[in-house]
């Protein structure tokens, strides 16, 4: 990487949302009717969905660039058994995937990539089991499931909701489908709760009738999913964070299209909190304005809502003035990798002060010094300490095509804002 001279000064268009992508592949897959998807992300995570699928006999057919996906649904009828199903590196992929195979019958194998099978599933498949399906697991309750479909699966059952949202998610999804809806009960804390409200929206615009008769208790009828027709993406909150992070730490300024007050993404909750350390930012319905022109100063946040920039505000607060404290993110130790002690880790790789805590880290402003990031497979990582280069020479990511699990061509896009800044000084801002 090598450090920009000039603060940032651009206009930037994010890819879809893998989020809402994916949500919407699965309505739309157990829909009455085609509905065609604009904006959608193509990365290896979308793909993975798309292929999983494919291979249950949905029909789907993308544009050239991959950003319309025409889907003719299925009506809730998936292809029978045998079938094995690939769901890569993908979390909400094999998270989405192993309820609905209850649709189906016969014998499915839904299965992973190597650091896929290492993440928890264990509370899926038990949710699962208490439904009634017949679910067998590699030891310890991770990927490869085998999974039989058939049978009369309903009722009420209980989900815990500290570990991650995508369970919670994904039961969400296929209860229209099943023949007496679902009854869902979280049990304990939910983390991410903005993911299952964004899940609970799009099975809304496929015509789902979901009633939260309290916030942790949810009735699902058995309407099946009706097509709208088209239903638009917004782009993606996490990857718009990383272009935020780079004008504040630039001292520049930003403006985002298609992200605002209206989205249903919490992720867009990262411009709020650049705006406590001292950006001046704008959020409308529809547009984020950012302009990090003064100081930043170090705060302590409460990120369990949007914990997939948690990265980003870490290398952001290196240039803060004052320590940032990352509180309510214990639970992403068990996401690509473990974020809180690798952000920890990479940080003093650089030379930066940094603290593990048993909810989040501590970061403290300094000069990083030359690196090499270790990724760990984690296109996060991999995206939020590029920015570290921005400032600070000497800075190169190991593996950088981590990043294609969801968003392909980030380097050239974090590239180009070079050729969009403004006269203003990067020096100016530096750090004494």
């Amino acid at each position: 990487m090598v450090p920009f001279q000039l603060p940032v000064d651009a206009d930037v268009e994010v890819p879809g949302s893998k989020s809402l992508t994916n949500r919407a592949l699965v309505c739309a897959a157990l829909s009455v009717g085609a509905t065609q998807l604009t904006g959608a992300l193509r990365a290896d995570d979308t793909e993975a969905m798309i292929d999983c699928l494919r291979a249950l006999g949905v029909v789907i057919t993308p544009s050239q660039d991959g950003t319309v996906l025409d889907v003719h649904g299925s009506g809730g009828h998936l292809a029978p058994g045998p079938v094995t199903l690939d769901a890569r590196l993908s979390g909400t992929t094999s998270r989405f995937v192993a309820p609905l195979l209850a649709l189906g019958s016969g014998t499915y194998v839904l299965d992973a990539a190597g650091p896929m099978r290492e993440r928890p599933m264990a509370d899926l498949a038990q949710a699962l089991d208490d439904l009634g399906i017949a679910v067998v697991t590699a030891p310890g309750g991770h990927l490869p499931f085998e999974v039989m479909g058939g049978g009369d699966a309903t009722g009420l059952i209980t989900v815990p909701g500290a570990l991650s949202s995508q369970f919670l998610s994904g039961l969400l999804l296929v209860a229209p489908c099943l023949p007496g809806g679902l009854t869902i009960e979280v049990v304990g804390p939910l983390v991410s709760r903005p993911y299952v409200d964004m899940t609970i929206s799009v099975m809304r615009e496929f015509g789902a009738l979901v009633d939260e008769t309290s916030s942790t208790r949810f009735v699902i009828s058995a309407t099946g999913y009706r097509s709208p027709g088209h239903y638009a993406i917004e782009p993606d909150a996490s990857a718009a964070s990383y272009f935020l992070g780079a004008a504040a730490i630039t001292g520049g300024s930003i403006r985002i299209a298609g992200l605002g007050t209206g989205s249903t993404q919490g992720d867009v909750r990262f411009a709020e909190i650049l705006g406590a350390m001292g950006a001046r930012v704008s959020i409308e319905e529809n547009c984020i304005d950012m302009r990090a022109d003064g100081p930043l100063h170090g705060l302590t946040v409460d990120m369990s809502d949007c914990s997939d920039t948690a990265q980003t505000l870490a290398v952001v607060a290196v240039f803060a003035e004052g320590p940032t404290r990352v509180t309510g993110i214990g639970f992403i130790r068990g996401k690509e990798t473990n974020r809180v002690a690798a952000v920890v880790l990479e940080l003093r790789k650089c030379g930066i002060q940094a603290e593990e805590e048993s909810d989040g880290f501590v970061v403290y402003p300094g000069r990083p010094h030359a690196a090499t990031i270790a990724t760990y497979g984690d296109h996060r990582m991999a995206m939020s300490f590029a920015l570290l280069g921005l400032r600070a020479p000497g800075i190169a990511i190991a593996n950088p095509s981590v990043v294609d699990k969801t968003f392909p061509h980030f380097f050239e896009k974090l590239e180009a804002l070079r050729r969009h800044a403004s006269s203003r000084d990067v020096g100016a801002k530096e750090q004494t």
